[in-house]
């Protein structure tokens, strides 16, 4: 398909999935990585025509939970490699965009996980947009399977030795209760982007947070104090907040199809971000991995630890679309924003990618009728084909 960004490129005969519906009347046109316009007729004359034969064409997939792909969990190696392996086994199912993952761990491995990402990004890696420290700050009592002599408490020092990327978006997943007050403020205030999960909080507590710029919920209904009939709890307060964007993973395991389409009534497309927890065994035949040294065996596609406790997902960002609009009944445009342009918003780069919209990043995932995916665009660059597997970039 497409392998030189610096010629114009008119994606022609696609079913478009915009916010506003799906569209088969635009043609696309790429340019230097970008969109340069949405024609309703006449494309370039010096333009390649790409005939994507009536194929969904949506905006590239944003996820912001991933642990690993490709056989490889970020946390045993936090190096190049790694994320080239990860961003390759997620660019087959059409993301393009993810957030590196560390769940709890000693202070040298998020830093060199920070310093790996970096580099990657800098050197221009396609599919890396940042990173997502996932503990260690976190409440022990809703661990889930974080290593609990990793977990530890984010004092005034420890905040100081803590550096978002220079070159990408760092989200930080914190439990409220288990800070002082101000803390979430000043983690804004450094930089990064706050969310909280694996915590006990209550409803005030969280609220507390949101007030000093706290933004997220990672994984909704996951490892977080639940809906109470006094008592919000975590799970309350998100659903009820206008401001917080929630995490979800969708994979029919991880919740209920009954609490999904209440989370969806309750935030709608706009705060709704899908996610995939993804581990190892995505893009690959694995049938068990470690993590951080305990056995984790994967089962019909469920990821389990030796105590059966979930373990992160084999979930990837186009079985979430469609499981989203299974259970939900929305909309293919629905789905799209909470894959995409609902985790753009709530990194603070809409204005990059997240939609097809002109001067955006030419960034694609390219679907069947069924809605699997066929191919992969990243920077107007092809990053994988259903016929020809990944390609370089």
């Amino acid at each position: 398909m497409i392998r030189d960004t610096d010629t114009p490129t008119a994606l022609i005969n696609a079913r478009v999935v915009t916010p506003d519906g799906v569209r088969d009347d635009l043609a696309v046109c790429l340019r230097q990585g970008r969109i340069e316009a949405l024609a309703t007729s006449g494309i370039p004359d010096d333009a390649d025509v790409i005939d994507l034969l009536g194929r969904y064409l949506l905006p590239g997939f944003v996820d912001v939970q991933v642990n690993g792909g490709g056989g490889v969990l970020f946390n045993d190696a936090p190096t190049m490699d790694s994320l080239r392996m990860m961003t390759r086994a997620h660019a087959a199912f059409g993301t393009t965009a993810m957030l590196a993952t560390l769940i709890s761990d000693d202070l040298e491995v998020v830093e060199r996980g920070r310093e790996a990402v970096d580099a990657a990004i800098a050197a221009g890696l396609p599919g890396l947009l940042g990173l997502h420290i996932e503990g260690p700050f976190i409440n022990e009592a809703r661990r889930g399977v974080h290593d609990a002599a990793k977990i530890r408490a984010l004092t005034a020092p420890v905040l100081e030795q803590l550096r978002p990327l220079e070159h990408g978006p760092t989200l930080i997943t914190v439990a409220p209760e288990c800070l002082e007050p101000g803390m979430v403020r000043r983690l804004v205030e450094r930089g990064f982007t706050v969310s909280a999960g694996h915590s006990a909080a209550t409803g005030a507590e969280l609220v507390a947070a949101i007030d000093e710029g706290l933004s997220g919920i990672t994984h909704l209904f996951n490892a977080m104090s639940p809906l109470g009939s006094r008592e919000p709890g975590m799970v309350g307060a998100a659903l009820d907040s206008e401001a917080a964007y929630c995490g979800l993973i969708a994979d029919g395991v991880h919740v209920s199809d009954t609490s999904v389409r209440i989370a969806w009534r309750c935030k709608g497309r706009d705060r709704m971000v899908l996610v995939t927890d993804a581990m190892p065994p995505v893009g690959t035949q694995l049938e068990h991995f470690e993590l951080l040294g305990a056995k984790v065996s994967v089962v019909d596609g469920i990821c389990r630890d030796e105590r059966g406790a979930l373990a992160g997902s084999c979930l990837d960002m186009a079985s979430a679309v469609r499981n989203i609009r299974r259970i939900t009944g929305c909309s293919l445009s629905d789905a799209a924003v909470m894959a995409s342009t609902t985790p753009a918003a709530f990194l603070g780069i809409t204005g990059e990618r997240g939609a097809i919209a002109t001067g955006l990043a030419a960034d694609f995932a390219i679907l069947d009728y069924d809605l699997r995916p066929v191919a992969t665009i990243i920077g107007g660059r092809t990053a994988w084909t259903a016929s020809g597997g990944t390609r370089p970039v």
